[in-house]
């Protein structure tokens, strides 16, 4: 069983360079690797599929989008800017200090941090509260302030507790506009009209 497997590990990818010669239009060297992926995991043998960092991958699943689209307009494509988006993010998640308080029906979350994370919490605090204001009759207010940026929101009554278990970052997280987000970013348009 095991001499079949390697056997049919080392004929695939023969097989593919035998085919080759008869596709027309089709990109070789990705269908090759492919299929020696294809045998090598028929040969019980593990092929990675993480690209090794989120907002690396976050790209790649981009960029893989966009090639695949014969309407992407190349000359209106903003990689750079996704990626200035992504670190954003990462700043925001990982570097940001939060404190909260309770207001008349909400919280109040005073996000804040120094010099490129401050600049990061405005942008992203900004941006989210206008994304997703008045979805699902959630109410989201943000302003400026010293070192950062407040967030008030005002969630339905049913959804008080929800609001204290989501907490900040779990409201950043919530609604799934963030991929779609990504794509009008990469492709030159602006999300927040």
């Amino acid at each position: 069983m095991i001499r079949a497997l390697v056997l049919a590990a080392c004929l695939i990818p023969s097989l593919a360079c035998a085919q080759q010669a008869q596709t027309n239009g089709v990109d070789h060297k990705t269908m090759m690797q492919h299929m020696q992926m294809m045998g090598a995991q028929a040969a019980g043998v593990s092929v990675p599929t993480e690209p090794g960092q989120g907002a690396f991958a976050a790209i790649q699943e981009i960029v893989a989008i966009l090639e695949a689209d014969p309407d992407t307009d190349w000359s209106r494509v903003d990689i750079d800017a996704l990626r200035a988006h992504l670190v954003d993010m990462g700043a925001v998640t990982l570097a940001a200090d939060v404190k909260s308080e309770p207001v008349a029906g909400g919280t109040r979350f005073l996000v804040t941090g120094s010099g490129a994370v401050r600049d990061s919490v405005r942008r992203m605090v900004k941006a989210h509260a206008a994304a997703m204001n008045e979805i699902d009759g959630w109410r989201f207010e943000a302003s400026d302030i010293d070192g950062g940026a407040s967030l008030t929101v005002w969630p339905p009554a049913k959804d008080a507790g929800k609001l204290r278990g989501l907490g900040f970052f779990g409201l950043m997280a919530q609604g799934m506009h963030h991929q779609q987000h990504h794509l009008m970013i990469a492709r030159g348009e602006n999300p927040h009209h």
